[in-house]
């Protein structure tokens, strides 16, 4: 069969070689003059009816379509929920429409049979779309999406690109959540609305610099007026304890005023069973005595989200948007319940001792985010100014309480501790920010803006032992922490697209000035830097299927704010982590170079610099036989490697994607319990994942996903993490015209996702052998009721403050 293609293009080189070929090229719109982004626009050759040419428009709904030959044509445009717009065209020069207008469609849309696609793949000049707009994974929850999208990865409740944490966008707009709470909202919120993943490995300017890559979820577009909802479920059974989470969604346009709101409730247990093991060593380099504790923990929580947002169009150039994003978790509904004893052996392995401990804890937070945006349009296409406020009200508070009995081998009672804790944090944060968008021409884009931010933290911690039973305030481990911050920022850009090649530039600077007052110390502690954070990235289209690009971007990890605290937070009598306010921001930067083959196949080459990385690094004092988990900066960390994905159809019921990625990481850290000595701790990794996609029946409503993925062992910090895979299968059918569906699967099916973390170097000597509930039976549903077809006005707004709450 190849053969003959190649013999049917030898004949056919030289006709196609002399023949003049013209493109016709323009902007889709709507009546409101709003761009339409996907819109399907194809040539018909009146020659012999048939479809010869199509494409899709941008976001800016531009389309092109190049390489046609002379002859009479009928050119189409359409999209769903407007009506399609046709005409005759006689191509004989390069044609260009200025505006294409499409006329709302009001008719109900229940009756049409939408047949699901599999997912494709554009690469950008600094970002790479994975489309999912009525694919077979639109019936997901977004976090299943992710679990799919090409260089991400979703294990062990982190989502991960190029192994670092990336800042989850939503419409260009940040997430209001911390790391854990971002993925429960997007495990308990369906895909059916998701348009498109926008990877962006090397933010541009516009994007804020703090973080590492951004991954963008792309809504659709409101487009017609009326009320649709959503009701939605999960269930799964874990070894021990089922995992639930319920939700809805509503929406209503008119014709000005766009309404939505989301309420989603996640209640679920957590079972954790580890095994750690301590060697305590002395300056001899011997072993003095050796623990071994068997740590069980139950967490229980119910999360509740509720996202909502007002928009109203004030005309054809001017609107205006409220919306608010709460996270509320009440103190009666999260508790935790650790339970673990230890046993203590002697320079001689002989048991001399053990001591249990019961740590019973509970905890509140209110999280509550407000913003007002205005946007502007002006009277040329694309041109606008947005200006944007922002309050986030954070409140978490905890109280533990921990119990410990210490024994002799025959289990003679020796003695028994107690204390309490509780601590607070109230965040308020303020923000406001202006952008603007010029378009130079049709190729040609300019963009510019500023922000000020301020972050005022108030950290509370109360100890309190017991002496004879009497409660005393333990005042050398309490402490009151103020902690204020002041950011500015400012950005331009610059992008430029030519026939093959595309590039895009900018700079972002930002002045922060940070103040940090421990009250009870009377430590204080001032810093203020000013840091810029260039961008640069460069295609080039070789031709229509092979690609070439480079991109560097510098980026900027300030630390959490409760990394700044330093406060001794005991979880036993033996093990407390703190905090310092001293700690320097990690600066990386960040080299890429890729090619892209055949549209199909991708290699990518890269290369990351971390300067003062940040991590929680755990040490033992073995004088004090205490572990000490401490955040501080590490000396550098240095990553590159080679990364391979691919997704392509390999027959029209079966689809494949595959990513794997060869890396080496290279971390080097001071030794804070061995003299300071500079310690490293490098390795060669792989990870890889393959995902089968599967549809059955006619009309595609029956599908399965069967998942496998790999991690070698890997460096993190001072530690070896131990290698681990899993095994998923997932099937989903949807019914009534793709009103409802139901989907049923297993995660981790032979249970091999656990692992070992090993940190022995110098005289540190620790071992961690954790067990989690990672084998899962699932079950879901969705039923959409409306015109359930619409879609949402749901966003959220570009906060990196809120990113660091938790």
């Amino acid at each position: 069969m190849l053969k003959n293609l190649f013999y049917h293009f030898i004949l056919l080189f030289p006709l196609v070689s002399f023949s003049q070929e013209y493109r016709l090229n323009g902007y889709v719109k709507d009546d409101d003059a709003h761009s339409i982004a996907y819109a399907n626009v194809l040539i018909t050759s009146l020659e012999n009816l048939k479809i010869t040419h199509g494409t899709t428009t941008d976001e800016k709904g531009y389309f092109i379509i190049e390489n046609l030959k002379a002859g009479d044509y009928i050119f189409k445009v359409s999209f769903l929920g407007f009506k399609a717009y046709s005409t005759r065209v006689e191509l004989d020069r390069n044609i260009h429409f200025d505006t294409i207008v499409l006329e709302e469609s009001l008719e109900m849309l229940d009756g049409v049979m939408v047949v699901a696609k599999r997912p494709t793949i554009n690469r950008m000049v600094d970002r790479l779309v994975f489309n999912v707009e009525n694919s077979t994974l639109s019936n997901n929850n977004v976090l299943d999406v992710l679990r799919h999208t090409p260089g991400v990865l979703v294990h062990d409740g982190a989502i991960t690109i190029k192994q670092s944490t990336p800042t989850i966008y939503i419409n260009d707009r940040k997430v209001y959540l911390s790391s854990s709470e971002i993925r429960q909202l997007l495990e308990g919120t369906s895909a059916t609305n998701v348009k498109s993943i926008e990877v962006i490995t090397n933010p541009p300017a516009k994007y804020e610099a703090e973080g590492g890559a951004v991954l963008n979820i792309v809504t659709g577009k409101n487009i017609i007026a009326g009320y649709h909802g959503s009701a939605f479920g999960n269930y799964r059974q874990g070894s021990e304890f089922p995992k639930y989470s319920f939700g809805t969604s509503h929406f209503f346009k008119a014709k000005k005023l766009n309404t939505y709101i989301n309420y989603t409730i996640s209640p679920r247990k957590d079972f954790r069973h580890n095994n750690e093991s301590i060697n305590f060593i002395n300056n001899n380099n011997q072993n003095t005595s050796s623990w071994e504790t068997d740590y069980k923990r139950i967490r229980e929580t119910s999360n509740q989200n509720i996202n909502a947002n007002i928009d109203y169009d004030i005309d054809s150039h001017n609107s205006l948007g409220f919306s608010t994003s709460m996270l509320i978790v009440p103190r009666n509904q999260t508790k935790t319940s650790i339970n673990s004893l230890t046993k203590v052996f002697n320079s001689s392995k002989l048991l001399d001792s053990t001591f249990n401990t019961l740590n019973r804890k509970v905890d509140e937070t209110f999280n509550l985010a407000f913003t007002l945006d205005y946007v502007h349009k002006f009277k040329k296409e694309g041109e606008k100014l947005s200006i944007s406020t922002h309050h986030t009200n954070y409140d978490f508070s905890s109280f533990q309480n921990v119990d410990t009995d210490y024994r002799f081998p025959d289990n003679a009672l020796i003695r028994s501790n107690r204390f309490q804790t509780f601590s607070s944090q109230v965040i308020k944060l303020y923000t406001s920010q202006v952008d603007y968008e010029l378009p130079i021409n049709s190729t040609a884009q300019f963009e510019a803006g500023s922000k000020v931010s301020n972050i005022n933290s108030k950290n509370v911690l109360n100890q309190f032992i017991f002496e004879n039973d009497i409660k005393i305030e333990d005042l050398q481990n309490s402490d009151t922490f103020l902690y204020d911050e002041t950011n500015y920022a400012a950005y331009i850009s610059y992008s430029k697209n030519w026939d093959h090649w595309s590039f895009k530039s900018g700079v972002r600077g930002e002045y922060t000035d940070i103040k940090g007052n421990s009250l009870s110390a009377n430590q204080k502690s001032n810093n203020n830097y000013l840091k810029l954070f260039p961008s640069f990235y460069l295609l080039h289209r070789l031709n229509k299927k092979n690609e070439l690009y480079f991109n560097y971007n510098r980026r900027i990890h300030r630390p959490r704010y409760s990394q700044l605290n330093p406060f001794k937070y005991f979880l036993n009598d033996n093990a407390y982590v703190t905090g310092d306010p001293n700690l320097k921001p990690q600066i990386d930067d960040i080299f890429t170079f890729g090619y892209t083959l055949n549209n199909t196949y991708t290699l990518e080459l890269y290369y990351r610099n971390e300067n003062n990385p940040t991590l929680e690094i755990v040490f033992q004092d073995n004088d004090a036989a205490v572990l000490k988990y401490i955040n501080t900066n590490i000396d550098r960390s240095i990553s590159y490697g080679l990364d391979f994905t691919t997704y392509t159809k390999l027959t029209d019921h079966w689809s494949l994607y595959v990513l794997s990625s060869l890396f080496y990481y290279d971390n080097q850290f001071f030794a804070l319990e061995s003299n300071n000595e500079i310690t490293t701790n490098d390795k060669w990794s792989l990870y890889g994942q393959i995902i089968n996609y599967f549809s059955f029946l006619k009309d595609k409503s029956l599908t399965a996903d069967l998942s496998f993925l790999y991690i070698s062992p890997l460096a993190e910090g001072p530690s070896i993490i131990s290698n681990r895979s899993g095994l998923d299968i997932n099937l989903r059918k949807t019914f009534w015209n793709n009103r409802a569906s139901l989907s049923i699967g297993v995660k981790d099916i032979f249970n091999t996702q656990n692992f070992t973390q090993t940190t022995k170097y110098l005289n540190q000597d620790v071992f961690l052998n954790s067990r989690m509930e990672n084998r899962l039976l699932t079950f879901g549903f969705n039923y959409k009721f409306g015109n359930f077809r619409l879609n949402t006005n749901k966003k959220e707004i570009d906060l990196q403050e809120r990113d660091r709450l938790n």
